[in-house]
């Protein structure tokens, strides 16, 4: 393949890095990985409420990473409640996977961005064989999707096994206890799985560019191997 193409297609690769450590960074923050609905189960009870009865009892809440905001409802009126996970639940959750999951999402920006400049230093300068050439492009890649997957499976189950929407809708609730009717991943979750997928797209835009895949032998290489044999 011509050099000029190859630089297009690293330079493509690497702003589709940039734009995901980006991506990653905002999701980060931002409290819009979970959008879930709760129900004011001790209410609805007391008055034995079924149908539209239900929608006085409906809360919702939305919370990310660090902190989320919410409103309860058990037929008096809404409450709203904000919270944080530093350090208001550090008693109600499960603190090794949710610290997990910010350190994964931590590294996989340093990685994207680390990805990036080598993208951007094979389209533009002289790369080294091993460090900076397509083998380190395709280790960063497989790295980086991995540590964006590792990202999406700890937090579900935090959420799911873990029961982590129900741990805060009841958080420091005496009187009532709150159940979970529904929730759904919203707009960070899927930041982070779009990132995943644009790692593995880079792969191939690497194999793309004419590089083999690790450990691929190529025709040549199979070619000298069975003469070397033949020789013996």
């Amino acid at each position: 393949m011509p050099s000029q193409q190859k630089k297009i297609i690293f330079c493509m690769a690497g702003v589709l890095s940039f734009a995901c450590a980006l991506g990653v960074v905002t999701a980060l923050g931002t409290p819009l990985w979970i959008k879930a609905t709760i129900l004011c189960k001790t209410g609805a009870l007391l008055v034995n409420a079924s149908g539209q009865e239900l929608d006085k009892f409906m809360g919702e809440m939305q919370y990310g990473l660090f902190h989320g905001e919410g409103v309860r409802q058990c037929g008096l009126g809404a409450r709203p409640f904000r919270f944080s996970f530093f350090p208001d639940l550090l008693k109600a959750i499960p603190v090794s996977i949710h610290v997990n999951v910010i350190l994964f999402s931590a590294i996989l920006i340093v990685l994207t961005m680390v990805g990036t400049a080598f993208f951007m230093y094979n389209a533009f300068g002289k790369p080294f064989e091993t460090l900076h050439g397509p083998l380190g492009l395709y280790l960063l890649s497989f790295i980086s999707g991995s540590c964006g997957c590792l990202v999406m499976m700890l937090f579900a189950s935090e959420v799911k096994i873990h029961h982590l929407s129900e741990k805060i809708a009841n958080y420091k609730e005496g009187t009532y206890v709150y159940k979970m009717q529904s929730e759904k991943y919203t707009t960070s979750f899927w930041v982070i799985f779009i990132c995943f997928f644009v790692h593995f797209l880079n792969g191939l835009l690497i194999r793309l560019a004419g590089f083999q895949f690790p450990f691929a032998k190529s025709k040549d290489a199979e070619t000298t191997n069975v003469a070397a044999d033949l020789m013996y």
